[in-house]
């Protein structure tokens, strides 16, 4: 007589454990949004830094001095760290 209430008390409570704590359960589900922020974050930094990168090939292709002059800076051309390097401007 009762054998089939508790079949069905188990089963209900069966799919209700995986509903909140199965792998595709709300908890799992709760996982996979913070993930999916984290992961959006960091593709609009990456897609920042691609837009900064695309405008300082623009500026390089066109030969800007401004942008060459930075490149040489920072690759120090022969310069070694804590050299301050000065233009000589020699118009004689």
């Amino acid at each position: 007589m009762l054998v089939f209430p508790a079949i069905c008390a188990a089963t209900i409570a069966y799919f209700g454990y995986f509903t909140i704590f199965g792998p595709r359960g709300l908890i799992a589900l709760a996982d996979a949004r913070h993930d999916l922020a984290a992961q959006q974050a960091s593709l609009a930094s990456a897609q920042v830094e691609r837009l900064q990168l695309q405008h300082r090939v623009v500026l390089l292709s066109k030969g800007d001095p401004d942008i060459v002059e930075e490149l040489r800076r920072d690759q120090n051309l022969g310069a070694h760290a804590g050299e301050v390097s000065v233009r000589r401007n020699d118009s004689r």
